[in-house]
């Protein structure tokens, strides 16, 4: 407020700005009406930083016959509201102006925004430098008869910078007084003053015993009481028809008129009541930050569409097909020939050929399991959204739910277009091919040289041909099971290659599909709780933790 915020306002300035991006963050999120409040009070903020400063506005209160408007003219020193025994007597609010000086501006702008009829404007007859700068309102009762009455008490009470509730010794304890009003305006205990009027009424030693019972009853309400120099509603004893008392009260709105303060402690007690009720829209569980996206939630989140996708598995299967290769590339001559004929024998059977079933599985679409996508993003959505107050976590889970709509479609066309590559053949299964070549060749050899010498031709030793054929016998499977061991490591290095592919072809389609959308939502949270923690503080500076991953 140019005029009406200066030194600690410049706090309540930073607070109602972050309270007016609060609102603007949060209209996609909220209803309406729970931002309603919040609008009110900007708006009134806004309207009376327009205002000058110099005038301060003060309201009497009451119920019907209180003695508000009495009080009004004491404090005025003339008649300028009617007051009586006809009820309601105040039937329009009437406002009393005390010049601020010559050189200020006029109060027509206040009284305007208050919307107080010409008819009902005074100046006050008696010059009371004390007083420089008021602007007094006698409002009708709120308890009047006439609904148009309590309408109009409740609007300016919404206005003004602060307020001057006047009891009497009869209803003091009303229920609708302090349930109402009392109550709902115990935050702006620091700009009310609570009068006890007509102690002209109770003898002596009474006062006292009813002083003690409203203090009592309000801070049952939750007022806090100005006493001891503590901040707080002052509680006072008049009488405004023989004027006991009426000075100190005039010296106490003097105080708050010449202060100047009062129109900002009344928006930042407006501000107070507009965040201890959006309080459970924007905090949740106490005031730690949730979690949010968690390196923990992510990898749950990629597991689980792993699984769908079947990367272990596939994992494995590339694992078993690179040994199986393996075998055959390096396994002794014998071995394939035996694999060949189980399968020239299961085709007999009329069961489909390895080769044709492999070529069948690689030309079929992959299959996504839509059940475990469906599950792993239910789980991501609870996890980020949890401890999240519920507009937020809905909102959370809603932009789970949308990106997870064509998640399995999209899964299946990127493995549809990204298969697996080309496995490679390793030099050695070319060189161990080679040796069991020579060590069938041994066999032959050998076997050749048995028989010559079996059927009595002559040959050059005997322990040679018989060393070429053991040899060639027990080399080849020594060769082939060596070349298994050696396959094995290669063999689970592919498996985990062809596992991680399809967990990064998972993992980036469901960052792009789900993550995003909820990490944003959980940023616009984060933002919106920032703004949300500095202005609740009454320092204008955040003093809870809001970091949100």
């Amino acid at each position: 407020m140019t005029e009406t915020l200066t030194g600690d306002d410049g706090a309540l300035r930073v607070r109602l700005g972050a309270l007016r991006e609060l609102v603007g963050l949060s209209r996609t999120r909220l209803d309406d009406q729970v931002l309603a409040e919040a609008g009110r009070v900007l708006d009134e903020a806004a309207a009376r930083e327009r205002l000058p400063r110099t005038y301060t506005t003060v309201a009497i209160a009451g119920a019907t016959g209180s003695g508000k408007s009495t009080l009004f003219n004491a404090l005025a020193g003339a008649q300028l509201s009617e007051a009586g025994v006809r009820r309601p007597t105040t039937a329009t609010a009437v406002a009393c102006t005390w010049d601020a000086g010559r050189d200020q501006q006029p109060p027509d702008g206040l009284l305007e925004r208050l919307g107080i009829p010409a008819r009902a404007r005074r100046r006050a007859h008696a010059v009371d430098t004390g007083l420089r700068g008021l602007i007094l309102l006698d409002l009708p009762d709120h308890d009047s008869v006439d609904t148009a009455h309590r309408d109009q008490v409740d609007r300016l009470l919404n206005l003004v910078d602060a307020v001057i509730w006047v009891v009497d010794p009869e209803k003091y304890a009303d229920a609708v007084l302090h349930e109402r009003y009392l109550r709902a305006f115990a935050g702006h205990a620091d700009v009310s003053l609570i009068v006890l009027n007509q102690i002209d009424r109770l003898p002596g030693d009474a006062v006292d015993a009813v002083l003690d019972d409203l203090r009592r009853l309000l801070d049952e309400r939750g007022v806090a009481l100005g006493e001891h120099g503590e901040p707080g509603a002052g509680v006072l004893a008049v009488s405004a028809l023989t004027g006991d008392g009426v000075a100190e009260l005039r010296q106490q709105v003097g105080e708050l008129v010449a202060a100047r303060t009062a129109a900002a402690r009344r928006l930042a007690a407006d501000v107070d009541g507009v965040a201890r009720r959006l309080g459970p829209v924007y905090i949740a569980d106490g005031a730690e930050a949730p979690a949010g996206l968690t390196g923990a939630v992510r990898e749950a989140f990629e597991d689980g569409l792993a699984d769908a996708v079947g990367a272990q598995a596939a994992g494995q299967a590339a694992e078993r097909g690179w040994l199986r290769r393996a075998d055959r590339a390096c396994g002794t001559p014998w071995a394939q020939l035996l694999r060949r004929l189980a399968a020239h024998q299961a085709e007999r059977r009329g069961e489909p050929p390895a080769l044709a079933a492999k070529r069948l599985r690689a030309t079929s679409p992959p299959i996504v399991a839509r059940a475990a996508v469906e599950q792993a993003v239910r789980q991501l959505a609870a996890d980020a959204s949890a401890g999240l107050p519920e507009p937020w976590a809905k909102a959370v889970r809603e932009a789970a739910r949308q990106g997870a709509e064509g998640l399995p479609r999209a899964l299946e066309s990127d493995l549809e277009r990204h298969p697996a590559g080309a496995r490679p053949r390793p030099r050695w299964w070319a060189a161990a091919a080679t040796g069991q070549a020579v060590l069938l060749a041994a066999q032959f050899l050998g076997l050749c040289w048995l028989v010559t010498a079996f059927v009595g031709q002559p040959v050059v030793g005997r322990w040679l041909p018989l060393a070429l054929l053991l040899g060639g016998s027990v080399g080849g499977p020594l060769l082939a099971w060596g070349c298994r061991i050696a396959a094995r490591g290669p063999a689970a290095a592919w498996g985990q290659r062809e596992e991680w592919r399809l967990r990064r072809l998972a993992a980036d389609r469901g960052h792009s599909q789900v993550l995003e959308p909820v990490a944003a939502e959980l940023m616009r949270y984060r933002e919106v709780r920032e703004r949300y923690v500095i202005a609740a503080s009454p320092s204008g500076t955040p003093r809870v933790s809001s970091t949100i991953q």
